[in-house]
């Protein structure tokens, strides 16, 4: 069995797609979590790409990066937790 370049490129970005999937739900910051689970849809629109499925790795990265990512920074960066462990939304 011959390693191709294509077949270590898959290894990488399967290996960066576990990973960063993992970290997603084992981060106990909301912020790193939510940059983690960017990475992690990233690497599965590159997988369509190395798929050849062009239009599905655009639409993995309009609707999911740009809209569902974006909507979980928001909410992130509008909730905030005060000294005494309650949740506050800022207005």
């Amino acid at each position: 069995m011959a390693v191709t370049l294509e077949l270590v490129a898959f290894l990488l970005f399967a290996l960066l797609t576990a990973a960063s999937s993992l970290g997603v739900v084992l981060v106990r910051d909301v912020w790193h979590s939510a940059l983690l689970l960017g990475v992690a849809l990233t690497s599965v629109a590159i997988h369509y790409v190395m798929l050849r499925a062009e239009f599905l790795a655009t639409m993995q990265i309009l609707v999911y990066i740009g809209g569902v990512l974006v909507l979980i920074v928001f909410a992130v960066m509008l909730v905030r937790r005060t000294e005494d462990g309650t949740i506050e939304v800022t207005t």
